[in-house]
């Protein structure tokens, strides 16, 4: 188990969070941590994304018009 001290909104402080056991296989990863004073729970999720990337190609040219 690993230990965080962050700020806890029940408490109104910084106190000591634990991660609790794992049912998922996390281990030490677990997202999931609980507050040791009042047992508030708080689940910490990180996000990945891949940034767009422009695309390489030609605007479509414009289409010329005759007249009939």
């Amino acid at each position: 188990m690993s230990d965080h001290e962050l700020y806890c909104d029940t408490c109104e402080g910084v106190v000591l969070f634990e991660t609790p056991f794992c049912a998922d296989g996390h281990g030490a990863d677990c997202p999931e941590l609980v507050c040791t004073g009042c047992g508030a729970a708080l689940l910490v999720a990180t996000v990945r994304f891949r940034m767009p990337t422009r695309s390489r190609r030609r605007a479509p040219r414009p289409t010329r018009r005759h007249a009939a």
